[in-house]
Formats: structure tokens, C-alpha cells, sequence
């Protein structure tokens, strides 16, 4: 069983990513994937939820109206759609799986995930 997110990299302010979230071992279609990041020198911070049924989302202010959760259950795959980013943006970015499928309104809590995927860098720099 594993989660792995990739898709990271260099951009300039500005610009746009997208990352990827694959799993092996399970499907992510009865998962709630939520998306956290850490710069260094922070806390760990809960940007991005979709819900199992893509019925729910959430964002934090920090990110909401430039970041968009998608799912594509077919290939087993979840994105994060990052546009306009900010070099305030740098992170590693990590993508985790919740069985209970829904996205809280409070945000995501780190510790209450099912699975955790390695992180993917993304450093927004001119």
C-alpha cells in the first residue's frame, strides 16, 4: 500500500503545476485525499481537500481561488491544480488518503489520515 505524490518542481511566480497523487495497493475512490505541506522552519499546514464523492472541498485561505482538487478514479489518480503561485507557496508538498471519505470544513488533520504519501518538492522562484 502506498501514496505518492509527484509533479513538483521549479516556477517562477506566477506560474502554475500540477501535482499528482498515484496509489498502489488501493483504490482512492472511497478516500477523501487531503493535501499538506511543510516550508522549512513552519508548521505543517492542511491546504486541500476532496471529498470521496467529490461532493465536498476545502481550502485554506492561504491557497483558496488557486488551488483545485481533482480525481480521476479510472487511473487512480488525484491532482492538485496550483495556479498563480506565490514563492510563499515553496513547500514540500504531500498528499494523504481518509477512509471516512468526506472533507472536514476545519481542515485536514495530519494525524487522522489513513495514508500518507512521500512529498514532492515545489519551489516557486525567479
Amino acid at each position: 500500500v502506498q501514496l505518492q505524490a509527484s509533479g513538483g518542481g521549479l516556477v517562477q511566480p506566477g506560474g502554475s503545476l500540477r501535482l499528482s497523487c498515484a496509489a498502489s495497493g488501493f483504490t482512492l475512490d472511497s478516500y477523501a485525499i487531503n493535501w499538506f505541506r511543510q516550508a522549512p522552519g513552519k508548521e505543517r499546514e492542511g491546504v486541500s481537500c476532496i471529498s470521496s464523492d467529490d461532493g465536498s472541498t476545502y481550502s485554506a485561505d492561504s491557497v483558496k481561488g488557486r488551488f483545485t482538487g481533482s480525481r480521476d478514479n479510472a487511473k487512480n489518480t488525484v491532482y492538485l491544480q496550483m495556479n498563480s503561485l506565490k514563492p510563499e507557496d515553496t513547500a514540500v508538498y504531500y498528499c494523504t488518503a481518509d477512509i471516512r471519505g468526506y472533507c472536514s470544513g476545519y481542515g485536514p488533520i495530519w494525524s487522522g489520515m489513513d495514508y500518507w504519501g512521500r512529498g514532492t518538492q515545489v519551489t516557486v522562484s525567479s
